[in-house]
């Protein structure tokens, strides 16, 4: 498999990487410290069509390949991990949601502000008791004959305090498990959609996650989206997409610590000489290397199954799994290398250590990752 990149995504890269170090680097730690929404960085992301990376150019977007969207997660995480999580669930969730499995009125009714970055995307799949047993969901949706009339509560709902619109997931049967599940496109302005306080969180906190709560939320008969009962499949399938751009996400956190690392090592001096001179710190440096380099491929890997077409279900989360434990090792080895400086606000690796850890949890934890590694090999 050729991972040379194109000379489009070489490009790509560097625009994107010039963009991320000019206009999110200088202020993405006062985002933090602050807990302050990325609003003005999205504004200028939407100019380069980071708000609609993959949408066709006939809904607004800039018609990228997987693998570049993969590219522009990876350099925006390198410089803030809560704006690269941000245009994640827009992107592949909200977005590409409407691109599989949406009506071709869905699309140009949604898309096109989306990609101009009009109207931000959320993904209302999780419940209180449906984590990471997403099939136990219990919010309804219930058939009328002017729409669907949803209740119910949805929590830790990424962009969900800034969101125009969500990709939403209710029991519309009486069968339990995975079965009588659908999915619906969500105004998030609609009456009875009440959306409550920011989540007081490790990391991530120039991210929104907020629990969603719908009281008698009347949705049109065109708000759902494919076949009724099919919700569940298509929840798992754009998942799968989702957990790439988290592995990306991972893999620009895992070369921010080490270029940090790098960058410290050698200016850092004790004992009359720089501390990159030592055998210990040398050897964390190599690691951290070796990690950010098997989670770029695994990555890549991942992202032009995706853009061929096969099913990416073991590669996706075979990428997940390894990028996130990459990234919190490698955060770790950051801290270390930084030593009292690392445990300070005032170094960049505290705040990597932070929102590293959180990889490893959503779109599926560690544990589910395993659990669905297991299957696909076994059954193959």
């Amino acid at each position: 498999m050729d991972f040379q990149l194109s000379e489009e995504q070489s490009i790509l890269r560097e625009m994107i990487r010039d963009f991320a170090r000019r206009e999110i680097e200088p202020v993405a730690a006062e985002l933090d410290r602050e807990h302050r929404f990325p609003t003005e960085i999205l504004e200028k992301a939407a100019a380069l069509g980071l708000m609609g990376v993959t949408v066709p150019a006939e809904y607004g977007g800039a018609g990228m390949d997987f693998l570049s969207y993969m590219i522009v997660l990876e350099e925006i995480a390198r410089s803030c991990a809560s704006t690269a999580v941000i245009l994640s669930v827009h992107n592949t969730l909200g977005c590409g949601t409407l691109l599989k499995f949406g009506t071709e009125e869905q699309r140009r009714a949604w898309l096109p502000r989306a990609a101009r970055g009009e109207i931000l995307g959320a993904y209302l799949l999780t419940e209180s008791g449906a984590g990471s047993d997403a099939a136990s969901l219990i919010c309804r949706a219930e058939r009328r004959q002017d729409g669907w009339l949803l209740n119910g509560s949805k929590t830790f709902i990424s962009n969900g305090a800034h969101a125009g619109f969500g990709i939403l997931y209710a029991r519309n049967g009486n069968e339990g498990g995975s079965r009588g599940i659908s999915a619906f496109i969500l105004d998030m302005k609609a009456p009875g959609v009440h959306k409550g306080p920011e989540e007081a969180k490790m990391g991530l906190n120039a991210s929104s996650t907020v629990t969603v709560n719908l009281e008698d939320v009347l949705l049109p008969p065109e708000s759902l989206i494919g076949p009724e009962g099919r919700g569940f499949s298509i929840a798992m399938e754009m998942l799968n997409a989702g957990r790439i751009g988290i592995a990306a996400q991972a893999l620009g956190l895992c070369e921010a610590a080490l270029e940090e690392s790098l960058k410290y090592s050698r200016e850092r001096e004790q004992f009359g000489r720089p501390i990159g001179q030592f055998q210990s710190i040398q050897e964390k440096l190599t690691d951290m290397h070796m990690l950010t380099e098997a989670s770029r491929l695994l990555c890549y890997r991942a992202a032009l199954a995706a853009e061929s077409g096969e099913a990416i279900i073991l590669q996706a989360a075979t990428a997940k799994l390894f990028a996130s434990r990459a990234a919190v090792r490698c955060a770790e080895q950051a801290v270390q290398i930084h030593g009292g400086y690392g445990y300070s606000k005032d170094y960049k690796v505290e705040r990597i250590f932070r929102d590293a850890r959180v990889t490893e949890i959503y779109e599926g934890t560690s544990e589910v990752q395993r659990l669905v590694m297991a299957r696909q090999l076994l059954e193959r």
